[in-house]
C-alpha cells in the first residue's frame, strides 16, 4: 500500500531552446505561465495521518519565487531550459531541501509550459 500527495507550484519565466530547426518557434525567445508539481509518498502514515505536512513543501515556493519566476530560464540553468531538465533540476534541489518526514520519499517533480503538456523526473 502506498500513500501518495502533491502540490502544485506556478510560476512565470522565460527561455530559448538551441538546437531546433530553423524557424521552430521554440528557438526564440518566449515565455510560459509553468507549473510544477511535487509527488511524495509513504508506506505509512505520520502524525495525524500525513504522508508529509503539505507546509513541509512550502519551500519550494520561495526556491521557484527567487530563483525562477520572472527570469530567462536560459541564464539560471545550467542546462538546456527543456521542461524536462527543469523537471531534473527541481527533483535534485527538492530532495536535498525539503525537510519530509523520514517515512516519506520525494517520488517525482513534474513540469507544464502549458495546461496541455508536461515533462516528469522521476529517479
Amino acid at each position: 500500500m502506498t500513500f501518495r500527495i502533491g502540490k502544485r507550484f506556478t510560476f512565470e519565466a522565460a527561455h530559448q531552446l538551441a538546437g531546433l530547426p530553423e524557424g521552430h518557434k521554440c528557438g526564440r525567445l518566449h515565455g510560459h505561465s509553468y507549473t510544477v508539481e511535487v509527488v511524495v509518498t509513504a508506506t505509512e502514515l505520520t502524525g495525524p495521518g500525513f504522508v508529509a505536512d503539505f507546509a513541509d513543501l512550502a519551500p519550494v515556493k520561495q526556491h521557484l519565487a527567487e530563483h525562477f519566476d520572472h527570469q530567462a530560464l536560459n541564464t539560471g540553468l545550467d542546462v538546456e531550459p527543456t521542461s524536462e531538465n527543469l523537471a531534473r533540476c527541481l527533483f535534485e534541489w527538492c530532495a536535498t531541501n525539503l525537510p519530509l518526514p523520514t517515512t516519506a520519499a520525494l517520488e517525482a517533480v513534474r513540469v507544464s509550459e502549458t495546461p496541455a503538456t508536461w515533462a516528469e523526473y522521476r529517479p
